[in-house]
């Protein structure tokens, strides 16, 4: 009999080391045996990808928050079916740089949908596919980060207001609050080390 996959989500604000960590946890679950997919948010499957180019490119008002959310999850549709549910299926870890809760931030939160919309939005898209633990990280210098980063080059949500995404970071909070079994908040400062432990201590639970 097949063990079961696990499916963990990182979620943070811009800047904070999603897309870093989500290849060192991969490596250090690699490293302890576990079978890991790495995978991203919007994307993942050829669909998704295609939908990426739409949703992250172009005048940030090319779309408004409503159609967001809709091609999120559609992109998240195409994701769930061709990737994260055949790996859970063989029995392997799933690690997705953002998930649905990105989307409760942003569109719901920040966007001013209503995170309760949002995630109905999404019911059709997901079914019963769902993280069994989302760690948000969480850093002040984030911000400052993404900006150095993107030298004013940023993506079509990357580069909104710093109070759009003061509004994004407590939507984390509030997801965090509501559902603390599942989402963890996570510290994001210090060496890229020290928050991979970080992260692997909130996992302890699931690890074989």
């Amino acid at each position: 009999m097949t063990a079961a996959g696990r499916f963990i989500s990182l979620e943070g604000g811009e800047g904070v080391g999603k897309s870093t960590q989500a290849r060192e946890l991969a490596a250090a679950l690699q490293a302890i045996g576990i079978d890991v997919v790495l995978t991203r948010e919007p994307g993942g499957s050829d669909g998704a990808d295609a939908v990426r180019e739409l949703l992250l490119s172009g005048a940030d008002e090319r779309f408004g928050p409503d159609a967001e959310a809709l091609l999120f999850a559609a992109a998240r549709a195409d994701h769930v079916r061709k990737t994260i549910r055949p790996a859970l299926a063989a029995g392997r870890w799933v690690i997705s740089d953002r998930f649905i809760d990105s989307s409760l931030a942003y569109q719901g939160g920040a966007g001013g949908l209503g995170i309760e919309v949002v995630r109905s939005i999404n019911a059709f898209a997901l079914g019963d596919t769902f993280p069994d633990r989302t760690l948000v990280l969480l850093s002040d210098e984030g911000q400052a980060r993404a900006q150095l980063r993107d030298t004013g080059a940023s993506d079509r949500i990357g580069g909104r207001s710093e109070a759009y995404h003061h509004k994004v970071e407590t939507a984390f909070r509030l997801i965090a609050a509501e559902e603390p079994d599942r989402v963890r908040l996570v510290d994001a400062s210090g060496p890229k080390e020290a928050v991979t432990k970080r992260l692997l201590d909130v996992l302890s639970d699931l690890l074989p």
